[in-house]
């Protein structure tokens, strides 16, 4: 994981993969970059990708998510400077926002010879072991999906899978502001507090918790990452008959 890809040359082994850290998006720009990039990892233009980002404050609503989930009216959302999206990934209604480690692999599944419910198992594995890098002790045994420590949910995964590829992923709540999640039911659990590595008493930037995540990432998805910047990524994900902005 030292050194630096090019996505734009040839797509590698089933075990590539390119993280990105990509800093502050907002949801609608990263999600249109997860299609194009999905459409590269499918057509085996580009090998598998992980971006690691923070969004501005948004509540997303997955396929099962219900809008009376959102506990709030427009005027709040306004004053919160928060926005609404419904997406289609898997789960109900979640909260991003800065502080919040957000991470989209988009991997080749059928290459990699890894299940939906295994890659789902993985992505928590890899979320218990990046937590132990800052002594917390996460669980996922024998709970709803997503991380937890104590009766706390300090990570959600929310995925979808189309023709083998992945989008979405899964958000750690690093040092976000918890009390957004009080203007939502999260992930349709009414009464399941929502806690974060700070309040855990782990001192940690995101950046650290992307680095600890990535080696991990890599370990038990059995891939070889690479890191690339998103300017490049995006230019990768350019349709071939599209303008350079």
């Amino acid at each position: 994981m030292t050194g630096r890809h090019s996505p734009q040359q040839d797509a590698g082994g089933p075990g590539a993969c390119v993280v990105v850290e990509a800093g502050s998006i907002a949801y609608d720009a990263a999600v249109g970059l997860q299609e194009r990039l999905h459409e590269k990892v499918v057509s085996g233009g580009l090998p598998g990708a992980l971006l690691l980002l923070e969004h501005p404050h948004v509540f997303t609503l997955g396929r099962r998510g219900r809008t009376d989930d959102v506990l709030v009216d427009e005027e709040e959302l306004t004053a919160l400077g928060a926005a609404v999206r419904h997406t289609d990934r898997g789960g109900e209604v979640t909260y991003h926002g800065p502080g919040q480690l957000v991470g989209y692999p988009i991997v080749d599944l059928r290459a990699l010879a890894v299940s939906p419910l295994d890659y789902v198992r993985r992505l928590e594995r890899v979320l218990i072991a990046t937590l132990s890098d800052f002594g917390i002790r996460g669980e996922s045994d024998d709970r709803p999906t997503g991380v937890w420590v104590g009766k706390a949910k300090i990570a959600a995964i929310g995925v979808r899978i189309s023709r083998g590829v992945t989008t979405h992923g899964f958000a750690l709540n690093v040092d976000p502001d918890l009390t957004y999640f009080d203007r939502i039911v999260p992930c349709g659990m009414p009464d399941v507090p929502v806690t974060s590595m700070a309040a855990a008493g782990a001192s940690a930037e995101v950046a650290d918790a992307a680095r600890a995540l990535t080696t991990h990432f890599a370990e038990i998805f059995g891939v070889d990452v690479e890191l690339a910047g998103l300017y490049e990524v995006m230019r990768a994900a350019r349709a071939p008959d599209e303008p350079a902005s």
